[in-house]
């Protein structure tokens, strides 16, 4: 039998551009969180990438682009994350627990490190800040509404809507607060007494 030669399958030039910028940014969440704003850079993004500079550069031009390419991709890597998340959580005693957890962990890890450090170069940059500032603000409207469904909160009782706000205060704080230390225990302690606080304070949606 002769073997007929076969063509390789090809990528699509749009699918192999998405998935060019994708590994862009997720390499960026790893520099920003370890080097922090002065060490990331679009050559350096591109090398933890395994991408050239020049295609880096055609979908990041300058830092700036990048950066707001990288906000835009921590509030999306977010919402999925706390998706996934509330599939799991159960009905019961210690929901409302369970949920602040959850919502701690907006405030940890490598993608909440990257974004201080963001936060923080735009606090003394103000062309940085002017680009910065929309994003995010829709980081937290996002982060807002995942409270929001996650507690089962009517939003129309009186008060309720500044009660979230005070809990993703507090676990922003709770999320600085282990950036030099491991605060496990304590953190414990406070989210189990603001879960019985919400739980008197915030009657669950019907």
């Amino acid at each position: 039998m002769i073997a007929v030669p076969t063509t390789p399958v090809r990528e699509p030039r749009q699918d192999r551009s998405r998935a060019t910028r994708r590994r862009l940014l997720e390499a960026s969440v790893r520099c920003m969180a370890e080097l922090g704003w002065s060490g990331t850079t679009v050559a350096v993004v591109a090398e933890r990438a395994g991408v050239s500079r020049g295609a880096a550069q055609h979908h990041f031009p300058t830092r700036e682009d990048l950066v707001t390419g990288l906000i835009e991709y921590m509030t999306e890597v977010r919402a999925a994350e706390i998706e996934s998340v509330a599939a799991g959580l159960r009905s019961g005693p210690r929901r409302t627990e369970q949920v602040l957890s959850v919502l701690v962990g907006l405030y940890r890890g490598p993608v909440f490190r990257a974004a201080l450090h963001v936060w923080t170069a735009a606090a003394v940059d103000e062309a940085l800040r002017d680009k910065v500032r929309p994003l995010e603000a829709e980081l937290g409207r996002t982060a807002h509404r995942m409270a929001v469904e996650l507690l089962r909160v009517d939003e129309e009782t009186p008060g309720a809507r500044e009660t979230v706000q005070a809990t993703l205060d507090l676990a922003r704080g709770l999320g600085l607060g282990e950036l030099l230390r491991d605060d496990t225990a304590r953190r414990a302690r406070v989210l189990r007494q603001w879960a019985a606080t919400l739980d008197t304070v915030l009657p669950p949606t019907s």
